[in-house]
């Protein structure tokens, strides 16, 4: 990632900042940094626990990478 001139090297970090703006994030920001830094927190968790996600046909991430190592073993 990160090669200059390559505009699709930041598209996944794009996308996460996306969702997080329009699925999560209080309408007219915090009030202060901790309530910014907790809300990021749980986002995260959320998404890479709960949320289902299109690219791996609707499973949890927590799912498909327990898929994916059992595949593996």
């Amino acid at each position: 990632m990160s090669r200059r001139g390559n505009c699709w090297d930041n598209a996944p970090m794009e996308r996460w900042f996306r969702n997080f703006k329009y699925e999560w994030m209080t309408y007219g920001g915090y009030v202060d940094f901790e309530s910014a830094v907790n809300d990021v927190k749980d986002y995260v968790m959320y998404y890479n626990h709960i949320r289902p996600h299109s690219y791996n046909q609707g499973l949890l991430p927590i799912s498909a990478e327990k898929t994916y190592r059992g595949l593996l073993n």
